[in-house]
């Protein structure tokens, strides 16, 4: 569900890195909100990046 209908944009993988240099593998999520946008006059209910929210992609 970690994805935004816009864009794509979904969870990525890294590390987590400690002052020691110790590595632990790490999932880092996208800001994903639940909104209505208006599609075609249709008021339709998606999962949308808040990056594509502030640029206004969704319309």
């Amino acid at each position: 569900m970690a994805s935004c209908e816009i864009c794509g944009k979904s969870k990525v993988t890294g590390n987590h890195v400690s002052h020691a240099n110790n590595k632990v593998k790490r999932e880092m999520l996208p800001n994903i909100q639940r909104k209505k946008i208006t599609v075609k006059g249709t008021t339709k209910r998606v999962y949308i990046c808040t990056r594509c929210l502030r640029s206004g992609n969704h319309q």
